[in-house]
């Protein structure tokens, strides 16, 4: 009974699945078909939209397509028209290449038939050479012929035969040939000291090339002019009271005499010969001319020569390049501006020596500032030389030495005159650039007068030769260069006229060191090329 109830009881229960499951079927069936109707729509939308895409993309590739066929068509035009145009310039450079060639060859032809005439003229040319030479050959035929006379003539005039003469003649040679051997084994045998003193001419020829220098003429005389003759007598003053006192002032002679316009200071001592010339210069000035006047100018002119003679001694001491020099060589150094030597101021050789020698110091190393210090200063004994007793080397040792100069500068002042041996490099250039400054040409009227003379006598001897057309002396006489007429003197005679020329300089000149004889024998032979 209760199992019948039970079964009972589920029936509704299964009823319920089965409708359930029914129900559910169908709603899947139904959505099915309500789907695929969407679908179905949606699809034809999709197709309608693909057919509107498609016709829309195939307007547009058309379009495309002919866009594209016309610049194809542009382009082609474009490079059909740029290759016509190159093919025409190419037509025209072949043209043109043709037309060169063409003138080419025109030229080319013409300068064959000119080389053709060239060569017939040349053949011409080559048989008239040969003619020549044939003429040439017979014409020396003819002259050996005649010199072959005439050296038989002069056989028998002479009494000599050829051999006979040309033995003589080597013979001579032979002799004059051994002397210049003998001059030659000299020479060799003195190769090695002149290579020793050759570096030294080297660095003396650079210092004199580097220094210059100007030149003066003073004498022991100095000359007044006077405005008129008539102050002559206001000089000389009532009973030569004038005169006399400017004589005493100064210490000075005063010398009138029948010159016109001038008088002349005659004296020693040149501070105080241009203390007298200043003086009286000044005192004509002023008018006043009486003792007490002259003492009073006298004195004011002394003070202003010593203010110049202490700027001369510092401008020079400033020009030279030296420092730490005593005031008092200063002042004495400045006195040798009115001093002078064989016409050379003696200021301005001091000045000179100093740069020589500083300039070769530097060149070999040594010591500059003493060098140019001693140079400066090792003629400065000639200030006091006419009121100090001794030669104007031992003045000049003593005040280095008093105004506390180095012993290697009082050593140059010392030594420049080679009055004692060397013992430094220093004094020796200093001694070289003193001879130097007083030998060079211009420095002195008695050197300059000779080395004029000597120039002159050399181109005298050389010109008096036959067959000189000119000459010139150089390098200070040391060289004659001798041009001589090449139709006169061939080159063998141009050997025999220099030992000439040297022979007889050697015998009518003296001289130092050596001459060089140089013959140049110039021929000129001129062609111009067409």
């Amino acid at each position: 009974m209760v199992g019948n109830m039970g079964m009972l009881l589920d029936i509704p229960v299964w009823l319920g699945i089965i409708f359930m499951v029914v129900a559910l079927a169908g709603g899947i069936v139904c959505g099915y078909f309500v789907d695929k109707k969407v679908l179905m729509n949606k699809l034809g939308k999709a197709r309608t939209t693909a057919s509107k895409i498609l016709e829309e993309a195939y307007a547009e590739a058309k379009t495309a397509k002919k866009e594209t066929i016309l610049e194809a068509q542009e382009e082609v035009h474009k490079l059909k028209t740029e290759a016509e145009e190159e093919l025409k310039q190419r037509r025209a450079d072949a043209q043109r290449l043709e037309d060169r060639l063409t003138q080419r060859e025109d030229y080319l032809n013409k300068k064959e038939e000119q080389l053709d005439a060239k060569q017939n003229s040349l053949e011409v040319g080559k048989q008239q050479i040969e003619e020549k030479k044939k003429e040439i050959e017979a014409l020396k035929q003819k002259e050996l012929e005649t010199q072959e006379n005439i050296s038989k003539k002069l056989e028998e005039v002479a009494g000599m035969t050829r051999d006979d003469a040309k033995k003589l003649l080597i013979q001579t040679y032979e002799e004059d040939a051994k002397k210049d051997a003998a001059i030659l084994v000299r020479n060799i045998e003195e190769k090695a000291k002149d290579e020793a003193e050759k570096k030294a001419r080297n660095i003396i020829t650079q210092a004199i090339q580097r220094c210059a220098s100007d030149q003066t003429g003073e004498v022991t005389v100095s000359t007044v002019n006077l405005p008129n003759d008539e102050m002559k007598g206001r000089i000389i003053g009532r009973e030569g009271r004038n005169i006399r006192a400017i004589e005493q002032a100064t210490g000075i002679d005063v010398i009138i005499d029948d010159t016109p316009g001038a008088i002349v200071l005659s004296g020693f001592d040149p501070v105080r010969r241009e203390i007298a010339r200043v003086t009286l210069e000044k005192l004509m000035l002023d008018g006043r001319i009486h003792p007490t006047r002259i003492e009073e100018m006298v004195e004011k002119v002394t003070k202003d020569i010593e203010q110049q003679i202490k700027e001369a001694g510092e401008n020079a001491v400033f020009d030279a390049g030296i420092q730490s020099l005593h005031p008092e060589l200063v002042k004495v150094l400045g006195r040798l501006k009115f001093r002078t030597s064989y016409g050379q101021s003696v200021l301005k050789h001091c000045l000179e020596v100093s740069y020589l020698a500083g300039l070769m110091a530097t060149e070999i190393g040594a010591d500059v500032k003493v060098a140019k210090r001693g140079g400066l200063l090792h003629d400065i004994g000639k200030a006091l030389d006419q009121e100090t007793e001794g030669t104007h080397v031992s003045i000049g040792v003593d005040l280095a030495k008093k105004y506390g100069e180095s012993e290697a500068v009082v050593h140059c002042i010392e030594a420049h005159h080679g009055g004692v041996e060397y013992h430094s490099v220093e004094a020796m250039l200093v001694q070289a650039a003193d001879a130097i400054s007083a030998a060079r040409p211009g420095a002195r009227r008695e050197s300059l007068e000779n080395y004029i003379k000597r120039l002159t006598d050399l181109e005298n001897i050389a010109n008096s030769f036959k067959g000189v057309e000119k000459c010139y002396a150089l390098q200070a006489g040391r060289e004659i260069r001798v041009m001589v007429k090449p139709e006169e003197i061939s080159d063998d005679d141009a050997l025999f006229l220099a030992k000439e020329i040297a022979k007889k300089i050697e015998e009518s000149m003296q001289y130092p060191g050596q001459i060089k004889v140089n013959v140049i024998r110039e021929s000129r032979s001129i062609e111009y090329a067409k």
